[in-house]
């Protein structure tokens, strides 16, 4: 195989970039985690009342001198520029341009105070949120940019696989090394036993109480072959990922890794939210597409829910586009009931002065929702949907969410400042 054939092979072929999209979730919810928590006081962490210390060696003199002169009024103007782009990012609005943003502003609190979120994990999430601002790819699915496009094919959508393989290293790497820095001059973990150490003498914020633990701390012999495996997973799992034969396992264990981690020190958000999503990448994305592809025979030839909407009504058609994007295992027909010609074949209690009023939705039982209520019934079925979910059932959802929808189809000829209702076909 020649180089310019094996560079192909693992940086610039073309795969699905829906494991991307769910992965955007993952870093901005690191991102939030580490960040926003930071803002609750904003006199001792940013303003010029607070206890700073200055990165050096990430940040040039100039940029550091610069940053300090930063007015509060100018702090407080980046505390809401993060919060905004951090929002739209998650939500996947404009998701380059809001992942530019939100990353230039987490470099502008680094550079004027390192105090608080400046750790080895804060730097790694840098590193990925720099890669993310490369391409728009992330917003190719679970985004409101693919709601806007209304582009139900937008799930199987082909990207180059650059970024996908840069990050797989990353992980890879932050693996590699950690393991290597735990032998290296600064390590003792061949020769001495931090672990025994973690269960008897821990500082402050450093391990939690588990089952164990009382256990390990008298059994340093126990603790001293828990560091040694602990070494050899990580040194094993860059290649063990990589490899086909053990990518599965690899992932699986990997995860277990980090769940273990979690259960016994206080670790950062990243190894939360981050680390696990991220070796998920290495599940090739074809694998995804196909499995996807499956659901979607399966429901294609299974009882089927039942959409009812007014094909006369450019709203209406455009909600309908949107929802069809959004339902990423085929699980609805979508039926005009202005050219269905026996509406009470689908459910009795339905005439075209019934299916005019508002959206239905019938199940495959022969339940019929309707309005805020049929949207809701959707939440369950399509993934983008589900985290409306939580507000759709608050307390007063039952009264504020039909009451909002029935203004929103009685005066929908109002919307005509979108151009799916600029032929005021909704009068008619």
């Amino acid at each position: 195989m020649s180089v310019s054939k094996i560079w192909n092979t693992l940086f610039l072929e073309e795969r699905p970039s829906i494991g991307l999209s769910f992965f955007r979730i993952a870093v901005v919810l690191t991102t939030g985690f580490h960040v926003i928590p930071s803002f609750f006081h904003l006199d001792d962490n940013y303003l010029s009342t607070a206890f700073k210390s200055l990165n050096g060696q990430f940040f040039t003199p100039d940029v550091l001198e610069l940053v300090q002169k930063s007015p509060d009024a100018l702090v407080i103007g980046f505390v809401g520029l993060f919060i905004i782009s951090w929002f739209f990012f998650l939500i996947g609005l404009f998701s380059q341009v809001s992942c530019i943003i939100m990353t230039f502003c987490c470099y502008y609190f680094y550079a004027l105070n390192d105090f608080q979120i400046g750790t080895l994990s804060w730097d790694i999430l840098l590193v990925i949120l720099f890669l993310m601002c490369l391409t728009p790819y992330h917003g190719d699915y679970f985004s409101v940019d693919v709601l806007r496009r209304r582009d139900p094919q937008a799930y199987q959508r082909h990207r180059p696989f650059f970024l996908q393989r840069l990050l797989q290293l990353q992980i890879a790497s932050t693996f590699f090394y950690t393991a290597l820095y735990k032998i290296s001059a600064e390590g003792n973990w061949l020769h001495g036993n931090p672990v025994y150490y973690l269960m008897n003498y821990p500082p402050g914020g450093v391990t939690k109480y588990f089952l164990f633990k009382e256990w390990m701390a008298v059994h340093p012999a126990f603790c001293y072959w828990t560091g040694i495996f602990i070494l050899c997973v990580e040194f094993a799992l860059p290649f063990l990922l990589f490899c086909p034969y053990t990518r599965r396992s690899a992932i699986m264990m990997g995860i277990f890794f980090h769940v273990v981690l979690l259960l016994t020190l206080d670790v950062p958000a990243i190894f939360f939210f981050l680390f696990p999503a991220q070796m998920l990448l290495f599940i090739h994305p074809q694998h995804e597409l196909n499995w996807i592809n499956r659901q979607r025979g399966l429901n294609a030839s299974s009882a089927r829910f039942k959409v009812i909407y007014d094909g006369h009504c450019g709203f209406c058609q455009q909600s309908v586009q949107q929802l069809k994007a959004m339902d990423l295992f085929n699980r609805c027909d979508y039926v005009d009931y202005q050219t269905a010609s026996h509406l009470e074949q689908l459910h009795s209690s339905l005439d075209k002065r019934i299916a005019a009023s508002q959206l239905h939705l019938i199940t495959p039982d022969g339940r019929i929702y309707s309005g805020f209520f049929a949207f809701r019934q959707m939440g369950w079925l399509m993934p983008m949907m589900v985290p409306l979910l939580l507000l759709m059932y608050l307390p007063t959802a039952d009264w504020i969410g039909p009451t909002v929808y029935r203004w929103i189809a009685n005066n929908r000829y109002l919307f005509h400042f979108h151009r799916a209702c600029k032929d005021n076909r909704c009068l008619r």
